[in-house]
């Protein structure tokens, strides 16, 4: 079922003034804090009313450290990718002198200083935009979202989120997983299209968010995610990929499997239909990294095709890419078990219309196979 804004332009102000807390640690490439196919589950934002500066010294067992890392650790409401944000804002001081790398080691006595800016107002409003609702009940709705279509507000980013349309269809999201992401347990990127689901109150909220954190750090059960892309050139028949997986080490929007540390990553995938020079591959998720799908291919000599991030298009394909405009990417399957009757629940979303333009194509292209 489609809902369309019968006004162009119609907004409805929700009576709260929302704050912009700094991003967590997921970065999407456009600097909105998104996830993709996989994707971590979502974090509590910052919160608080003003500005806050925390002060410490470095102890010798602390000496060594990467202050990026020692200062997430020292300051839990801080992650690792805040610090790094701040960092960046010259906000972090060693001995009263500005940080300017994330990775600068710290030594034992060192006086630390972390300034944190009070976060900017930001007005969250419900807008009437078209919402494609696969299931919706009392407790929770699926939605299969487009490609472009930001999950939660950000800066940058206030209107024109499934955050937005959602606060239009389910007057009772507001408060429910904190004031930008109302309902919100998991993400997709903005320009992943295909399956997500949302809460309605807070029973619901934390048992899906137990759910998602768990299938994140890979534990078995719970939620299943698979989702279609299609990769150029093709992977081998069908794998599994296990790696590490943690922040590029000198391009921070970008994440890495090439790393010797960080989380545990598993992606099963297999060929659903080989293209000439591209195949149509099906990914199935042990665990729910930021980026994981778009890492794992890209690493591995893969890349999905448009991938604005990761990928290296072959030449041949570069048109059709081009044509798509984005990674070629659909959250297709989502099974979870009903959050408040524990029925197992499955949801399918067919690929969108610009990804089967873009099979079509590639199936007539004249390239070997």
């Amino acid at each position: 079922m489609v809902f369309r804004s019968s006004d162009e332009g119609v907004a409805t102000q929700i009576a709260v003034r929302m704050m912009t807390p700094p991003a967590d640690d997921v970065d999407d490439d456009d600097g909105v804090g998104e996830g993709d196919g996989g994707d971590d589950a979502v974090e509590a934002p910052l919160s608080g009313p003003g500005a806050a500066e925390h002060r410490f010294t470095v102890d010798p067992v602390q000496a060594g450290e990467r202050i990026d890392a020692l200062v997430a650790a020292v300051v839990p409401a801080l992650s690792r990718a805040a610090v790094q944000r701040l960092i960046d804002g010259a906000q972090v001081r060693i001995n009263d002198a500005v940080v300017a790398k994330p990775g600068q080691r710290v030594r034992a006595g060192d006086a630390v200083a972390v300034a944190v800016p009070a976060p900017q107002p930001i007005e969250v409003v419900a807008e009437d935009l078209a919402l494609v609702v696969l299931y919706e009940d009392a407790d929770l709705i699926v939605i299969d979202k487009a490609a472009g279509m930001v999950v939660h507000p950000a800066a940058g980013h206030p209107r024109g989120t499934l955050v937005n349309a959602l606060l239009f269809h389910c007057r009772d999201l507001s408060g429910i997983g904190g004031a930008l992401r109302p309902g919100i347990v998991h993400r997709l990127d903005k320009d992943t299209s295909g399956v997500m689901v949302a809460t309605k109150h807070d029973r619901a909220h934390a048992a899906l968010g137990a759910a998602f954190a768990a299938k994140s750090r890979g534990e078995p059960g719970g939620i299943v995610r698979e989702y279609l892309g299609i990769a150029a050139p093709p992977p081998s028949a069908a794998g599994t990929l296990r790696t590490w997986h943690a922040r590029h080490p000198t391009d921070r929007k970008r994440f890495s499997s090439k790393v010797t540390s960080g989380k545990p990553a598993v992606t099963h995938w297999t060929i659903v239909e080989p293209l000439p020079g591209a195949a149509v591959v099906r990914f199935r998720l042990e665990t729910g990294r930021t980026h994981q799908i778009r890492v794992h291919a890209a690493d591995h000599g893969w890349p999905l095709l448009g991938d604005p991030l990761y990928g290296r298009t072959p030449k041949p394909l570069a048109g059709i890419a081009a044509q798509l405009g984005r990674q070629a990417l659909h959250a297709a399957l989502l099974e979870l078990d009903h959050p408040t009757t524990g029925a197992r629940m499955r949801f399918e979303s067919p690929l969108p219309a610009d990804l089967i333009a873009m099979l079509s194509q590639l199936r007539g292209a004249a390239l070997p196979r």
